[in-house]
């Protein structure tokens, strides 16, 4: 099971890497766009859906790693009370698996309207590009977050001790 999860931790070094080139290029991209608008007058006509479809990819490839490793903001409102039951790891296991299951509905009505988007053809507006790819790019990696946090919450209850032993 350790090395199970440590192959996981190697894995999930792959969507870090896509968000991280999704930044970059935005960066750059919007760098760009500011120069090409200020000296020449000329702005990238496609920044906007670009700027859009990157942000996307940038938020939902890092989802996953973000669920699992628990690096949302958080508001620590009931931690002194569980941690004086000593009950602060059956919280976080019931939070994980009910924020994972909660995940589903969103993941449906995103796979229903690319779906959508499929059979009706639409394309962005200046480059042409299926906005369904967008839409199933969104359900998978919503998906795998939504896994990888029952599966979290499930080691929470279960086997606290491989979540921390060879942290990274």
């Amino acid at each position: 099971m350790a090395s199970l999860l440590h192959m996981f931790r190697r894995l999930s070094t792959i969507p870090v890497l896509v968000a991280s080139a999704a930044l970059f290029i935005l960066m750059v991209m919007t760098f760009c766009d500011v120069i090409l608008r200020s000296i020449f007058n000329a702005p990238i006509e496609a920044a906007t859906e670009l700027t859009r479809i990157l942000m996307a990819i940038l938020v939902f490839a890092v989802l996953p790693v973000v669920s699992a490793r628990n690096d949302h903001i958080a508001v620590d409102l009931t931690d002194g009370f569980f941690a004086r039951l000593r009950l602060s790891h059956i919280r976080d296991g019931l939070v994980f698996i009910c924020s994972g299951v909660m995940l589903f509905w969103p993941i449906q009505r995103v796979w229903i309207l690319a779906e959508r988007n499929r059979d009706y053809g639409d394309v962005t507006e200046y480059l042409g590009i299926p906005q369904f790819y967008i839409g199933w790019f969104i359900t998978v990696f919503a998906g795998i977050a939504a896994i990888a946090m029952v599966v979290t919450g499930l080691l929470h209850l279960f086997a606290r001790h491989l979540l921390t032993e060879h942290r990274s």
